[in-house]
């Protein structure tokens, strides 16, 4: 049958052909994917053939090329590889051809197509005459609108799809060039300006030098802000998303474009249609998330400020919270209850308390008078706008220039919980929320809360989480709060207590209302309660927690008798089932930090472990993830009692560990052979093969997401301080795992924010890894740690060395240093004496203020002392 008739079958509403043709589809590919693929390509470019079946065509071909899964990923990379070089120039010459269709389907899939090539090839530095071809498009006067347009859009995608490294920079010019041209006033066609403009969003990542030279810089930036004028929506748009990005990546690099930038903000914020003043209003908030970003990083520095810091928002700050305050007014009046809908007035709100955090008090006097003139006005509108402004600017401002208004204004807030309008209600209980959150604290005299005025609040509280869902949301959220500015409070009596009970019956009945179809409202009476629960004392929980723990237990119980008839079905058992887990994972652990109340636990526990692994069966990471981790905390909880569920809980635990695609769950299930370890000692023994099997596989996986390997190297610190001398028989295959993980985080990129952060961890896990075979060798097998002495210390003193490193790097690397020197003795004096780089590293952390790093750090000097002399 001809690929044609078999496309159009593919798209059949009779799902009998519809499957005949996927399974001849198939089929082809499986027999000779290299012809599939021409084929497949000469119908894309193909003039004479149907549209429907041309854009299928070109489809199937990008779904060839690329797909979600990392492990069918890198097959279809090497399928591409691996085919014949013929084949390959032949498939690439008929998708460029395809970029001049007259169809627009066939356009901008060949567009998708070639940029996932490139994607492909380009790094291994093949096709490299694409973009010259492409740029040849783009100049030639001849060439039609629509072939200008597709190319510039297949430029955006393949930068989309690369990474800077990749292009050489005269490849880059070469691009930025053309993009700019098909952006100038020379370019008459709006599709073409459109395209260019959306294509420079997606390379602004690669013109890293280009913004380094200033008359490049300002002539890219002299043409983004002519397109932010532009008649037509689309240029303006995508103009401004231009400008959000270049505040974020070139915010150093703005401040002589601030005025202009000004200008244009305001210009649109004013009067320019919604998604353009949305955009606009997002430029204010990445330029504050950037200036928070470098004032929170100079704090942690304890250093000057950056001369990074250009002080953009403080400078703006009188002409620009005007106008955000007017956006506040711009509700909609029909917009859903339930949902957080994103407009003018959530935008204005969001920048505006972005602005708080990044200037403080300085905010205030500009914020008070709108709030003072509006929050009894006659109109909705203002009411929720004055509150929303206030509730906004809560996280920023110190509490002793909030704590006067806060107390004047409070009883005000109260009564408005009866606001006649739902959305004065919704917004005043996240009001509520926001200084129960950032201003009340027990231990603080300066907290908005006090003893006589708590039982009002409670009555106003417990009466609004009746409200409609929206607002009882809110309610949630500001008892969530509140009790957790009690759970830290140190009283031997919670504050709280005499409303315990009615407050834990309140959000029973919320989680369990049937007016809303959004699971936020459950969500929220759920982690809500949780945070009641840690406020327990040891009282509270003897009187409270058995019969909650029943009834908690009996509600994930009902879940597993569910009906479930559609896939909304499914994912509403799913969602309730994670919920309940994870509280009976807080009950558990809040029983279990009390000796009076830990055998309410061991009772319970087969109960509990039953309805864990019930919920397996459901095909759900969520689920799967807050079982596990009630497992872990059940297991910390019975100890020793715990070995007698291991064989059942065994097979699951195996299948987070080899859950490399949901890495979450693998995370928190190799957390949880930490936990087990701890509970059971040697005990673990006969599991461990089977783990360290797994364990050592996801370490060398290299589609296993980079953040779980961390948790691997502590895990494996766990297991050896769990198993002591029986892990002798795992040193040879963890050893060179550790030396090599070591050796890597000497070639991490340092001027990447994210891989420093990973680095710091993958360091930590290292140290963790050591410290657990050291302490587990001490008593038995102390010897066998003598050959990796010498590398450990130059891994600490490359540690020491490096400024980037984070506190708990440090904390862990001295640490390390104490056990080496504590478990071989005397061994260890010819590696000490001969680095004297430690001493160096205790005098540091003897300047901290961390009282826990000094004690760590004189105990190791101890000991290390007494190597020296011995």
């Amino acid at each position: 049958m001809e690929i044609t008739e078999i496309l159009l079958s593919a798209q059949s509403p009779n799902v009998n052909i519809r499957s005949a043709a996927e399974q001849k589809l198939k089929q082809f590919q499986e027999q000779s994917l290299p012809i599939f693929l021409l084929v497949l390509s000469a119908e894309l470019s193909n003039e004479k053939k149907p549209p429907e079946s041309r854009w299928l065509a070109g489809i199937i071909l990008k779904n060839s090329l690329d797909v979600k899964n990392l492990v069918r990923k890198r097959e279809l990379t090497q399928q591409w590889i691996n085919l014949d070089p013929s084949v390959k120039t032949q498939i690439r010459e008929l998708v460029l051809r395809a970029l001049g269709s007259t169809v627009s389907e066939a356009r901008r899939t060949s567009s998708q197509v070639i940029a996932k090539i490139a994607a492909i090839e380009i790094p291994n530095k093949q096709w490299p005459e694409l973009v010259e071809k492409l740029l040849c498009n783009i100049f030639n006067q001849a060439a039609q609108t629509f072939l200008k347009q597709s190319t510039y859009e297949t430029l955006g995608y393949i930068c989309e799809e690369l990474s800077p490294h990749d292009l050489e920079q005269n490849e880059v010019n070469s691009i930025l060039t053309a993009l700019v041209h098909g952006m100038s006033q020379s370019e008459h066609s709006p599709e073409v300006r459109l395209a260019a403009v959306k294509s420079l969003f997606n390379a602004l990542d690669f013109a890293k030098t280009n913004f380094e030279n200033e008359m490049e810089r300002n002539f890219i930036m002299k043409v983004i802000c002519e397109n932010a004028l532009s008649q037509v929506l689309g240029i303006r748009l995508a103009a401004f998303e231009c400008l959000v990005s270049i505040s974020s990546t070139y915010y150093e690099l703005l401040e002589p474009y601030m005025e202009a930038l000004f200008g244009l903000t305001t210009k649109a914020i004013i009067g320019d249609e919604e998604p353009v003043a949305l955009q606009a209003i997002e430029l204010w908030s990445s330029i504050c998330e950037e200036e928070i970003d470098i004032q929170e990083a100079h704090i942690e520095a304890t250093e000057c400020l950056d001369s990074r810091h250009h002080r953009i928002t403080s400078r703006a700050l009188p002409l620009l919270v005007p106008i955000l305050l007017e956006t506040l007014k711009k509700q909609e009046e029909d917009q859903d209850q339930d949902s957080d809908t994103w407009n003018l007035s959530m935008a204005g709100g969001t920048c505006l308390g972005l602005v708080a955090r990044n200037v403080g008090d300085a905010i205030v006097p500009l914020v008070m008078p709108f709030v003072e003139s509006n929050i009894v006005d006659n109109d909705w509108c203002r009411r929720e706008a004055a509150t929303f402004a206030f509730g906004s600017i809560l996280e920023g401002p110190s509490i002793e220039e909030l704590s006067p208004m806060i107390h004047s204004g409070f009883d005000f807030l109260l009564n408005a919980m009866k606001d006649p309008k739902n959305h004065v209600r919704s917004t005043t209980a996240w009001t509520l929320g926001r200084i129960f959150e950032f201003l009340h604290s027990p231990s603080n005299i300066e907290s908005v809360i006090t003893p006589v005025g708590l039982p009002r609040i409670m009555c106003v509280l417990m009466e609004a989480i009746k409200d409609a869902p929206n607002v009882a949301e809110k309610v949630c959220g500001a008892l969530y709060f509140l009790a957790h500015g009690y759970e830290n409070g140190g009283s031997n009596c919670s504050v709280l207590s005499p409303y315990f009970s009615e407050i834990i019956s309140a959000l029973l009945y919320t989680a369990d209302r049937t007016d809303s179809s959004d699971f936020r409202l459950r969500a929220s009476a759920y982690e809500t309660l949780n945070e009641i629960i840690r406020c327990f004392t040891k009282s509270e929980t003897s009187n409270f927690i058995p019969k909650l723990l029943n009834g908690i237990m009996n509600r994930l119980s009902q879940t597993l008798r569910l009906q479930i008839v559609s896939t909304g079905d499914r994912e509403k058992q799913s969602d309730l089932q994670a919920l309940l887990c994870g509280v009976l994972q807080v009950i558990i652990q809040k029983l279990g930090s009390f000796e009076e109340t830990r055998e309410i636990i061991l009772h319970s526990s087969n109960q509990l472990m039953s309805l864990f692994l019930q919920v397996f069966s459901c095909h759900c990471s969520t689920v799967h993830e807050e079982a596990i981790l009630a497992i872990g905390t059940l297991a910390y909880v019975t100890g020793p009692a715990f070995i007698k569920y291991m064989q059942e809980f065994y097979k699951y635990l195996e299948m987070g560990l080899r859950n490399f695609e949901e890495y979450q769950v693998c995370s928190i299930s190799i957390g949880v052979v930490g936990d087990i370890c701890r509970a059971l000692d040697e005990k673990v023994l006969p599991y461990c093969d089977g783990i360290l099997t797994h364990l050592l596989r996801d370490l060398s996986n290299p589609m296993l997401n980079r953040t779980v390997k961390p948790p691997i190297f502590s895990c494996l610190g766990d297991i050896a301080l769990a198993i002591g001398k029986h892990f002798e028989r795992y040193l040879p295959y963890v050893m060179p795992m550790l030396q090599g993980a070591a050796d890597l985080c000497s070639c991490l990129d340092v001027n990447d924010e994210e891989m420093v952060e990973y680095g710091n961890d993958l360091r930590r896990s290292i140290f963790e890894a050591y410290t657990g075979l050291l302490q587990g060798f001490k008593d038995t097998n102390a010897g066998l740690m003598i050959p990796y002495v010498g590398h450990l210390l130059q891994f600490t003193e490359a540690i020491f060395r490096d400024k980037l490193r984070d506190e708990a790097v440090t904390k862990a690397a001295v640490a390390v240093m104490g056990d080496l020197a504590d478990t071989l003795g005397p061994n260890t004096k010819i590696y000490f004496s001969g680095r004297t780089f430690h001493q160096d590293f205790l005098g540091e952390c003897f300047k901290s203020d961390d009282d826990q790093l000094k004690q760590t750090a004189s105990w190791t000097q101890g000991v290390i002392g007494r190597v020296l002399v011995s």
